[in-house]
């Protein structure tokens, strides 16, 4: 056998060697989209969460009593409640219910953020259902100082995302809730007047 057929029969050789590798290694890994556990079709698949709502128009509303003990609702006289505070019991201590009345994603969570008279609280919240729509709910214990937020003769906002920016105007009625709640105030004290 002469020198260059010698070399073409090592390039075969070495060509067969390499592709049984490659078919080797194919049988090793079946391709990828065998991977996938579900395929599912992108116009049926939740990509993004919902639009942004806009902040509530908060012209004339007020807190008002609930016809639950412990419970004050916010919002215009006749319309539905943008936001409620109820006080209850928690697994060791006395806690604030805190409930924003704004369409919510189905089982979302978030924070929502009241801020006012110098303080800030960031309160946990879960997309809840209430038997008719997802709402946001949260607790946060009633000695939390982030409650100092209530506490105030000043304006408090409340936001959480995608639903607005809730304007609290000046009120003791939240206050009066969170010392009743802790035992500080007696539930039929009568609430003091705001000071202008």
């Amino acid at each position: 056998m002469s020198a260059p057929s010698s070399a073409r029969a090592d390039r075969v050789v070495r060509r067969l060697v390499f592709c049984a590798g490659l078919l080797v290694l194919a049988a090793c890994k079946p391709p990828a989209v065998d991977d996938y556990v579900e395929r599912v079709a992108l116009d049926e698949a939740k990509t993004h969460a919902s639009e942004p709502l806009p902040s509530p128009d908060t012209t004339g509303a007020l807190w008002a009593e609930s016809d639950r003990p412990g419970r004050i609702l916010y919002g215009k006289p006749g319309a539905e409640p943008l936001l409620s505070l109820a006080c209850e019991e928690g697994a060791d201590n006395p806690r604030i219910h805190v409930t924003r009345y704004v369409a919510a994603d189905a089982k979302a969570k978030a924070i929502l953020a009241l801020i006012g008279n110098g303080h800030v609280a960031r309160v946990p919240v879960d997309a809840t259902w209430n038997g008719r729509a997802w709402l946001w709910e949260g607790y946060i214990e009633a000695e939390d100082p982030g409650l100092d937020v209530l506490t105030g003769l000043r304006r408090i906002e409340a936001t959480v995302p995608g639903g607005g920016t809730v304007e609290i105007h000046p009120s003791a009625r939240p206050q009066h809730l969170v010392e009743v709640c802790l035992g500080q105030r007696q539930p039929d004290d009568p609430v003091p007047p705001v000071q202008e």
